[in-house]
């Protein structure tokens, strides 16, 4: 994922509805507005008028309100008749606008969000096959299955034409682990009657996203190497950023083994699991903060506190996390809050006035899926003002 969007109130928002679980993580993933604040003026917004298209258009990729009214009838609209309606509505065509035919997603309608992020795949994917949308969710999988790269891990970033990455940043471990999820995620969503190139696909992604994870942290034998994760700047030590999203993976992979009958490579995941999740405590558990308590590299980062990555811990990624993460996620919805109403990388993030979408669009998300929906209401509330 780019750096997460930062908007202040006076941005439009453009989020997606806690009553659909994935749906609402896609703020996480497709930042749509870009926004800088100043004191004197308001946001400048990359959607601008001829964002949304308003005739109808034929060719390859027909656009417009009739093609676009016939692409929604094709699945479902999650949240119909709640107050979050118009905004999911607005959302799956904002993510059907940046598809590309190959399965390629375009991070957001600004030119420097013009490249498909592992991340942001696998969270779009999800909402897709939410939605109803099951081809093109396997389309996204497909593109993704394309690119990965021979260990099984990813670039940060590729070109839309799917040519390999656009500059030499550098690559980013927890790509893996956000697709080894996507892949669980939009197989149990999807219809049981999968063609042979789809299961070929998945199979694809899960052996080799897996096998990537488990090497990167020993068999969770250890913390992966240091990589840039979503904050996308330089690290020297290992983030919870990057490391929760490899145990997301793992968690996946069992279960997405386990549902092909395949016991003993469920049980190497799990077991995996099992071990990464005792070293991420040990390491973060004081206070979940970005490198772990009290880390000098979270302030010469940018910012510290607790981490926005906390939400990696909580259902649907985890379904049991544990009572420290429950109360650093609690805690970081208060150290993390804005001026304008939304939330921050981290607790310590600097006092800027800009609140991020991706961070409360995760909230609420796991908050739904944590049984608290007043809480997931709040956020999405907020994100739909």
């Amino acid at each position: 994922m780019p750096g997460p969007a930062r908007r202040t109130r006076s941005v439009v928002r453009r989020p997606l509805a806690w009553s659909v679980a994935a749906l609402s993580c896609v703020a996480v993933s497709v930042a749509l507005i870009l926004a800088t604040a100043t004191p004197d003026a308001r946001p400048g917004l990359a959607t601008g008028p001829g964002w949304r298209v308003t005739r109808d258009t034929g060719g390859a990729v027909p656009r417009g309100p009739i093609a676009d009214a016939g692409w929604l009838a094709l699945g479902s609209v999650p949240g119909t008749g709640t107050r979050w309606e118009p905004m999911v509505r607005t959302s799956l065509l904002d993510l059907h606008q940046l598809s590309q035919p190959n399965g390629a997603v375009a991070a957001g309608a600004g030119p420097i969000w013009n490249y498909a992020w592992p991340r942001d795949s696998a969270f779009v994917a999800v909402a897709l096959a939410r939605a109803g949308h099951h081809a093109e969710a396997l389309q996204v999988l497909t593109f993704l299955a394309r690119v990965q790269l021979a260990g099984g891990g990813f670039e940060s970033r590729y070109r839309l034409d799917g040519h390999g990455p656009p500059d030499q940043r550098a690559r980013q471990s927890d790509g893996a682990g956000w697709v080894l999820w996507a892949v669980w995620e939009v197989s149990r969503s999807s219809p049981r009657e999968q063609g042979a190139s789809s299961a070929a696909v998945l199979r694809s992604l899960l052996d080799d996203a897996t096998g990537f994870a488990l090497a990167a942290t020993r068999n969770g034998r250890r913390l992966p190497p240091p990589s840039p994760d979503y904050w996308e700047v330089p690290v020297r030590s290992t983030s919870l950023g990057t490391a929760a999203p490899l145990l997301a993976g793992l968690v996946a992979s069992r279960q997405m083994y386990g549902a092909l009958g395949q016991r003993a490579l469920a049980e190497r995941s799990g077991a995996a699991a099992a071990r990464l999740r005792a070293t991420i405590s040990e390491r973060f558990a004081e206070d979940y903060e970005r490198f772990g308590s009290s880390s000098l590299p979270a302030l010469r980062a940018g910012g510290g506190g607790v981490d926005a990555a906390v939400t990696f811990l909580m259902p649907p990624f985890e379904q049991s996390p544990q009572p420290q993460v429950v109360d650093a996620w609690t805690r970081y919805q208060s150290g993390a809050l804005r001026p304008a109403g939304g939330l921050a990388p981290g607790s310590q993030w600097k006092q800027d006035g800009i609140s991020w979408t991706p961070q409360t669009a995760l909230v609420a998300y796991t908050a739904a899926m944590s049984g608290q929906p007043h809480v997931a209401a709040r956020w999405m509330d907020w994100l739909n003002a």
